[in-house]
């Protein structure tokens, strides 16, 4: 095929009296996207045919570079997470930035028991089920998310969770917020979970095309930029000093796993620069202190590797 073109153009050459073409460009496309190939056909006037050069390659486009770039610092975050994965227990690593559209997963479709994380589904829900009947919150539904949220309320969460509707309520919520690997349970806190789907709800939080309208986005955020400074850990140890973030944790020694402690983290880092949404969920800890000093640690080892 690019035999033919090169031919037509020379005839076409010919047709216009040798009067040169310059700079004629193609687009070879090939597994790894386009790459522009510069083609440049002299003038001649002893004949009326010209004779092509050979294409010369202008080089990866800046979009090419960034993806390679963008390639480069995954798999050497990749190469960091399953060294360090080696050395502790099970964990899930899910990034989004905002600000690029890049998307990082490590076991990033691997189920875990959510703990006290799924109170972001339960507010989710209580916002959505209060905008389809076009209403504010009632005071006593603030007043328990708020708990909820905040001091992480085990009561106030209950509360919520049966007055809505329990599992059946929240998993129609779920849908409605794209969340496709979460599996809610009639005990709210062994919800299962993927950090996908985690960070698919931390962006849902946000979106203004999302299903939240913009009062239900600002009390959210509201709620998870103002908890209790005793819970403020997680993935507030990637945020650099002066940068924003929103945060919820959950915490819980299983008794199916010897009492050995469920760790998650799930929340965003804001500021000009930067809008990136983190989730980490983990289990098998021997220690509650043990499983935070591992979630932080994943949470700032995307940052080192993604340079975010």
């Amino acid at each position: 095929m690019r035999t033919r073109i090169w031919v037509l153009a020379v005839a076409a050459a010919g047709i216009l009296g040798g009067a040169g073409l310059v700079g004629m460009g193609m687009t070879h496309k090939s597994g790894d996207g386009a790459k522009s190939l510069a083609g440049t056909f002299l003038d001649s006037s002893a004949s009326s045919q010209a004779a092509p050069t050979s294409p010369t390659p202008t080089g990866p486009s800046p979009e090419e570079l960034a993806r390679q770039e963008q390639e480069k610092k995954t798999k050497a975050l990749d190469a960091a997470l399953k060294k360090y994965a080696a050395t502790v227990p099970e964990f899930s690593v899910a990034v989004f930035d905002k600000k690029t559209g890049h998307r990082y997963s490590y076991r990033g479709t691997e189920k875990y028991e959510t703990a006290s994380v799924v109170k972001v589904q339960v507010l989710a829900c209580l916002l959505l089920t209060a905008q389809d009947k076009k209403r504010d919150l009632t005071s006593t539904e603030l007043s328990l998310a708020k708990r909820m949220i905040r001091l992480s309320d085990n009561d106030a969460t209950t509360s919520l969770f049966t007055s809505l509707g329990r599992q059946s309520a929240i998993s129609r919520c779920n849908k409605r917020l794209g969340l496709t690997q979460t599996t809610v349970n009639s005990a709210w806190g062994l919800t299962k979970t993927t950090v996908d789907d985690q960070v698919k709800l931390l962006g849902a939080l946000v979106d203004p095309k999302g299903p939240l309208d913009t009062a239900s986005r600002k009390l959210a955020h509201t709620l998870m930029s103002t908890v209790d400074q005793a819970q403020d850990w997680g993935v507030p140890a990637a945020a650099l000093t002066g940068e924003s973030f929103t945060v919820k944790n959950g915490w819980l020694p299983r008794s199916t796993e010897g009492n050995r402690w469920i760790i998650n983290t799930v929340g965003r880092i804001t500021d000009g620069d930067t809008d990136v949404s983190i989730a980490v969920l983990s289990h098998n800890h021997a220690s509650m202190s043990g499983g935070i000093s591992v979630v932080e640690k994943v949470a700032k080892m995307t940052r080192q590797h993604l340079k975010y």
